[in-house]
């Protein structure tokens, strides 16, 4: 655990990346499985994760996230991107999953089924929209946690247009919304930000025992 907690302490959101550095196609596949393994909502995951690569898509974000270089100069860019609307489809699907890897009957969790549903499809479109993004910070959560160990930096970003981002990507097709970006790779020498103290709140002021 401590070294989790030193790790935690050279993380920072990175202000300038090396453009010359690129991230391994092995982290990179843990990157994803860290991502893949994050804890959700009913384990649901209401989200899709796009992992975007071309450069000409890159540089068209660029400006629909506050011109930031990140975008451009990171090994790799991710876009969470929540489900707009649940539907009844949606659920089914991964309840199957359910009944498939645990090799149960979808007989003998059909109680969980119409309790989520009754959960999740009476929810408004608003409503539904804002829980869904809300999954998407614990998956960003997981993968700040997992570069941190390999000890390849990412910047979150909620630092952009969602609408812009969502045309450019043809999300809104998709039933989908660009909810969190993030950067990754490698810190560039300039980048000051790295020699900063890093400034949070003490125990003593953050934390309530009741």
């Amino acid at each position: 655990m401590s070294t989790f907690i030193e790790h935690q302490n050279w993380r920072y959101a990175t202000k300038k990346f090396d453009a010359t550095k690129k991230i391994t196609n092995e982290d990179l596949s843990i990157l994803k499985e860290a991502i893949r393994l994050s804890s959700s909502s009913y384990g649901l995951q209401p989200y899709k994760v796009l992992i975007v690569e071309n450069p000409e898509l890159r540089a068209k974000i660029q400006p629909a996230a506050w011109g930031q270089s990140q975008i451009v100069d990171a090994s790799h860019l991710i876009v969470f991107a929540n489900m707009t609307t649940m539907t009844e489809t949606e659920i089914d699907n991964y309840l199957k999953n359910i009944s498939d890897i645990r090799e149960i009957p979808l007989e003998s969790i059909a109680g969980y089924a119409d309790f989520m549903k009754s959960k999740i499809l009476t929810l408004s479109a608003e409503t539904s929209n804002i829980w869904a993004s809300k999954q998407t910070y614990l998956a960003m959560g997981n993968l700040l946690n997992a570069a941190a160990e390999l000890k390849i930096d990412v910047t979150p970003m909620e630092g952009f247009v969602p609408a812009q981002v969502n045309e450019i990507l043809g999300l809104d097709k998709l039933n989908l919304n660009a909810s969190l970006i993030a950067t990754l790779g490698y810190r560039h020498s300039e980048d000051l930000t790295q020699h900063y103290k890093k400034v949070r709140k003490s125990q003593e002021e953050l934390f309530i025992t009741i």
